[in-house]
């Protein structure tokens, strides 16, 4: 469908470039004006304070940006079907409450990868964080502000970021919302929002941070066949030392959208698709899970038959060598 509204207006000078669905995407953004500005004042002091944070507090601040990614992803607006989504409370409040909504928390694998790598990069050696995004508006700040705190703790040196190349499932991401969001953030009259912005800008300019496109993010395959089907990308992926794939289309195509029992593994439901150590971070909008603990389930099913598509529960769902 989504491929069949690009075709209908590529065809139709002068609206060839027409993204039918930024009004709603930018709304968004505007409508969570309070909560990106303390999410951005929140990064600021973390970053002028971080040469004094000891490892356990490090840990603690990659965890809580972890979680506000993750919640992010609940500002859906093909879940909400184009009604407002926008994130209008301060979600740095609510994240303890939250924490027993995450089904799967695997953010100590995530931690310990990144830390170590850290530990024994050499002076001119990277480490290297992939983010495959989802939404654009306030989710996509979550993410910038996740990425801006990677580079700033040093837990990674380059974050090389992938959105698709027409306009997908109404909110998600292309290169047009990246730059514009950026551009918003910067221009803001808010002093620290403006800094991010303005540091965001800069670490495009220098390389730090990467945008890729590619048309397989938009085709209708799953993901183990991405080797076969787009070699290159598969290429690409593979120079990362993680790959964070977010929202619940990514989930997906990660498992291959199948009836999955719901205690199979995570790595067997990727059937073979492994470029790099990855972690789905997902909040649940479709019928399918992989990954639970026996009974876990049936527990859920039990008290909330809709668990599955609310957007309620989350997973950080982690797949590599530990």
């Amino acid at each position: 469908m989504y491929r069949r509204i690009h075709e209908a207006v590529i065809q139709s000078p002068p609206i060839d470039d027409f993204d039918v669905f930024k009004e709603s995407k930018d709304q968004n953004f505007f409508e969570s004006q309070e909560s990106i500005i303390a999410l951005c004042t929140h990064l600021q002091e973390v970053v002028t304070a971080i040469r004094d944070l000891d490892e356990s507090q490090l840990k603690d601040e990659f965890f809580k940006l972890l979680q506000i990614s993750l919640w992010g992803n609940k500002c859906d607006l093909s879940l909400s079907g184009g009604e407002t989504s926008s994130q209008k409370t301060n979600i740095m409040s609510s994240l303890e409450e939250l924490k027993p909504l995450i089904l799967v928390n695997d953010m100590e694998h995530l931690w310990s990868l990144l830390n170590n790598c850290k530990k024994t990069r050499g002076k001119a050696s990277i480490t290297r964080v992939d983010i495959v995004l989802d939404n654009a508006g306030f989710e996509l700040v979550t993410d910038l502000v996740l990425a801006d705190f990677l580079l700033s703790s040093q837990l990674a040196t380059e974050i090389h970021f992938y959105g698709k190349t027409i306009p997908w499932f109404v909110s998600d991401t292309t290169i047009r919302d990246f730059n514009w969001l950026i551009e918003q953030v910067k221009g803001s009259n808010h002093k620290w929002m403006s800094k991010c912005g303005a540091d965001w800008e800069t670490y495009i300019k220098v390389g730090r941070w990467v945008y890729h496109d590619h048309i397989f993010w938009t085709l209708p395959h799953e993901f183990c066949v991405m080797s076969q089907v787009a070699p290159d990308l598969y290429a690409e992926l593979q120079k990362a030392h993680l790959i964070l794939f977010k929202g619940d289309l990514n989930y997906r195509k990660l498992t291959g959208d199948r009836k999955w029992e719901f205690t199979v593994p995570f790595h067997q439901a990727l059937r073979g698709f492994h470029p790099a150590p990855l972690c789905s971070i997902r909040t649940l909008k479709a019928e399918v899970q992989v990954g639970l603990r026996p009974g876990q389930a049936e527990q859920y099913i039990a008290t909330e038959p809709s668990w599955l598509t609310i957007g309620k529960y989350g997973v950080f769902q982690f797949d590599g060598p530990l």
